[in-house]
């Protein structure tokens, strides 16, 4: 197939759009990042471009007003993602990028738009669970010291100036993880893969299984890795993310 591709119009999109693949993968990402954390994965997967979501108030979206809340966040999204569903398209959201992410498909399905044909979950309590993330109950010295480990296990030294404004960023996405609340289950209408890294220390198998209440389609897989390694697109995530084609 001949691959090309159009000028991304939309800040919400860091790639320009192919209209060479057959379906698509949005990718949202977690707390205090953006959309790089998915730069080392390929443009596209066994055919499956794989479109990085830019949430507001970050890297090249600094300047604009951070998006308030996950409901906020995913009312902003719909517009300018209902001209890309033209084809189908799966949801990859990885720790609390999978919350607005599932709030973006409950808003896709409220109005009637197209619902993905998979929403992958990666290593992200239910949203009935979200508020029982310990990393919510952390200082400002206990996340600044988190961000700098972060920061030296991606291989970079954290300078001051970088820690100031990855901070900035997480404490403003952090009182966002703070306000939502989902206490009841709202079932979605499309399968859900709820992915568990063998070796996070941060969530359990066990705290995982929430999401069994929010589809008739839940399947829960372990696969190798620690919690930040699916920034490495390794091969049997990559496998995982194009099973739904």
């Amino acid at each position: 197939m001949t691959s090309g591709s159009s000028t991304a119009t939309s800040p919400w999109f860091v790639r320009p759009q192919s209209t060479g693949h057959p379906a698509r993968l949005f990718c949202f990402p977690f707390s205090g990042s953006g959309a790089s954390a998915f730069s080392a994965w390929p443009a596209a997967v066994d055919d499956v471009e794989v479109c990085p979501v830019q949430f507001p108030g970050r890297e090249n979206r600094m300047a604009h007003p951070h998006y308030g809340t996950y409901e906020d966040l995913a009312v902003g999204l719909v517009e300018p993602l209902a001209p890309l569903l033209d084809r189908p398209f799966a949801f990859f959201g990885h720790c609390a990028g999978a919350l607005p992410a599932y709030e973006t498909v409950v808003r896709l399905a409220e109005r009637g738009l197209p619902r993905p044909d998979c929403f992958f979950v990666s290593g992200q309590p239910a949203p009935h669970d979200a508020s029982s993330d310990p990393m919510l109950t952390m200082t400002e010295p206990e996340l600044r010291a988190e961000l700098e480990s972060f920061l030296r296990g991606r291989g970079l030294e954290p300078r001051p100036d970088m820690i100031d404004m990855g901070m900035a960023v997480l404490l403003r996405d952090h009182a966002a993880a703070r306000a939502y609340r989902r206490v009841e289950p709202v079932p979605v209408p499309c399968p859900i893969v709820v992915l568990h890294w063998r070796d996070d220390p941060e969530v359990s198998l066990d705290q995982l299984q929430g999401w069994r209440q929010y589809s008739d389609s839940v399947d829960v897989r372990v696969v190798d890795g620690g919690h930040y390694d699916f920034m490495n697109a390794p091969d049997e995530l990559r496998k995982l993310l194009t099973s739904w084609r």
